[in-house]
């Protein structure tokens, strides 16, 4: 839990082509109408060609309670947006993925109906393996499931999903299909 005495967090604000232009705190990045800043997300499948989803803890300031993909976030100030993705997997989901290479960028702007909050993102995103248990930290996550192409489609039907999951989910489509070859359709 944050306290209130620490540092603010920062964000590296972009432009459309990716590059550094600045920082600013983070929540300040996402109040309507947002402002662009580099963002990743992460997609890890186990052996069987089943991608991890994470429910986000319901004590999140953003999009908390609803479905998305196995990790995403900020990289800091200056670091690069791989050692980002690896660190927030380890720090969310307690393993390091077996496997993890890019999977392409995506820049989107996705307002969150609950929250009023604003995605404006320049997403780097991720594709990888993951083979040791999962120890989630409750803080960042209420659940995780591994599902099937199939279960996905059922379950994104049926339920709530983070507004940016089907826009990074297909950017990432490419590499998903060569990491998960054979494993369902993805």
């Amino acid at each position: 839990m944050a306290n209130s005495s620490a540092a603010p967090i920062m964000l590296e604000l972009v432009d459309e082509d990716g590059t550094t232009i600045g920082t600013a705190e983070k929540l300040s990045a996402h109040v309507a109408p947002g402002r662009l800043h580099r963002a990743f997300s992460v997609f890890l499948f186990d052996d069987e060609g089943r991608l991890l989803l994470q429910r986000r803890a319901l004590g999140k300031y953003h999009s908390p309670g609803v479905w998305s993909n196995t990790c995403c976030g900020h990289p800091f100030p200056g670091e690069a947006p791989f050692a980002a993705a690896a660190r927030r997997v380890s720090e969310e989901l307690g393993v390091a993925p077996f496997l993890l290479r890019e999977a392409g960028t995506v820049r989107y702007n996705h307002p969150d109906p609950r929250s009023g909050l604003v995605e404006q993102e320049y997403n780097h995103l991720f594709a990888g393996v993951v083979r040791d248990e999962l120890r989630p930290d409750p803080e960042e996550i209420a659940e995780t499931a591994f599902v099937t192409a199939a279960e996905l489609k059922r379950r994104h039907a049926e339920g709530a999903f983070s507004a940016w999951f089907m826009t990074v989910l297909d950017a990432a489509r490419p590499a998903i299909a060569e990491i998960t070859a054979g494993a369902g359709g993805w």
